[in-house]
């Protein structure tokens, strides 16, 4: 129960450090239809992603037809894992000092879309690995940046 709960507030801390990443880093697109679009992922909203990409100007797609976001280079997802270290344990202290924003991230346990996030082998495996690249590469997990108390948080850490 200990490591569950640990693996949750990790998972919180993620969610806030992934969110707060920079935005322009170049990302791999891979659809469902084999095809690859190079380009920054702006923001998802309502299921479509809005991405900017050099050959392509802006786009909008549907995230059903996503396959896998990936960082364009390994040399940058290591560096965004390193510098993140101290991003989360910043957080962190911030965050278990606060007894409202606690009571918010306690609110999370009960979210059904926070609950599925955390029975999702290849979420918790990144989430255990601290890998916010791997994190959001995945809708699923990116879905979750758009969810009203993860927003909420997000505004208190600031």
């Amino acid at each position: 129960m200990i490591m569950k709960k640990s693996l949750f507030f990790f998972a919180v801390i993620l969610l806030l450090t992934a969110r707060s990443a920079p935005a322009a880093e170049m990302r791999e697109i891979e659809m469902s239809d084999g095809s690859v679009i190079s380009g920054e992922v702006l923001s998802l909203s309502k299921g479509i992603y809005t991405i900017k990409s050099d050959s392509l100007g802006t786009i909008k797609i549907d995230e059903s037809k996503v396959r896998v976001i990936r960082l364009r280079s390994a040399s940058q997802g290591a560096g965004a894992s390193q510098s993140s270290g101290s991003d989360i344990r910043s957080l962190q202290n911030k965050m278990m000092n606060d007894q409202e924003i606690m009571g918010m991230i306690q609110s999370l346990q009960n979210d059904p879309e926070f609950k599925k996030l955390l029975e999702d082998p290849d979420i918790m495996k990144a989430v255990s690995a601290g890998d916010i690249p791997a994190l959001m590469a995945n809708p699923k997990f990116t879905k979750l940046l758009n969810n009203s108390t993860v927003q909420d948080i997000q505004k208190k850490v600031k």
